[in-house]
């Protein structure tokens, strides 16, 4: 008998041909971009029936866009605006998935907690707003402030959620192995707790895009908000809509980095 032929065979893996990524590239990006061309579509169409005053076209926002990028005034108020939302969101992250882990993971502190995050977070963040100004002033500190307190109770009842159902089956299989504590938690729980981690963070990344222009509307008027208060002064629909805009665009585009760093870190969990 030949021994090459005794030896193990080596199956080769499936090799993605270039129609099956054409195609999958299709049935995504086909769907995406007839979204955005039917909310073009209904936009166009509402402002066909309102005064330009009222409800600006997007031929009119898009002519707004070309002249404000070109001067810098509104890419240069959007950076400036997002520096307080990039650290709100920081530290909303920073204690809300310690403190979802922790109830997720302890019925006691679950029953401890839960009933005060419940019925904070069942408050409108911007009751918060004279708090805020009473503790941080009316600047930047508040805006960052608020920012936290807009996106963290949604991030602590995600990873609560998505700790409790973490099965049980699998920290007893790492136990009966006798895995210790951290080995438990780094090998077990941590990579178990991925995928509503990144849900928590595409959530609160969300939220904390709302809280960054809300701050700037109930605070001192700057960047953004100044640039939107100015607007309306004027009666400026299409400056309006522009910020309005842009950050749906920013909100979009934050969401889509978001899902392709799951791709690369869970590509067992997302779906293609």
């Amino acid at each position: 008998m030949n021994g090459g032929s005794s030896g193990a065979v080596a199956i080769a893996a499936p090799r993605k041909s270039g129609i099956d990524v054409l195609q999958r590239m299709t049935r995504k990006i086909l769907p995406y971009a007839g979204s955005v061309i039917l909310g073009l579509l209904l936009w166009q169409f509402a402002a066909s029936f309102l005064p330009g005053v009222v409800f600006a076209s997007p031929a009119r926002v898009f002519e707004h866009l070309v002249g404000a990028f070109a001067s810098g005034e509104l890419p240069i108020r959007f950076a400036h605006s997002v520096q307080h939302m990039i650290l709100g969101m920081l530290l909303a992250l920073l204690v809300g998935i310690p403190v979802g882990m922790i109830m997720g993971r302890s019925e006691t502190a679950f029953h401890m907690l839960n009933p005060v995050v419940t019925a904070i977070f069942s408050i409108p963040s911007v009751a918060f707003v004279p708090f805020l100004i009473i503790w941080f002033g009316i600047f930047f500190e508040a805006r960052v402030a608020l920012v936290f307190v807009m996106a963290v109770f949604d991030i602590i009842i995600t990873v609560t959620a998505g700790a409790r159902n973490i099965e049980p089956r699998i920290i007893q299989a790492a136990k009966s192995f006798g895995a210790s504590r951290r080995l438990t938690f780094t090998r077990v729980l941590l990579p178990a707790s991925l995928p509503f981690l990144m849900t928590a963070l595409r959530i609160g990344a969300i939220r904390s895009v709302n809280g960054m222009i809300t701050a700037e509307l109930f605070f001192a008027a700057v960047n953004l908000g100044e640039y939107m208060e100015d607007a309306s002064a004027a009666f400026d629909s299409a400056a309006m809509l522009s910020v309005v805009f842009c950050l749906a665009l920013f909100g979009l585009l934050i969401q889509e980095l978001i899902k392709y760093a799951e791709t690369r870190l869970l590509p067992w969990h997302v779906r293609d």
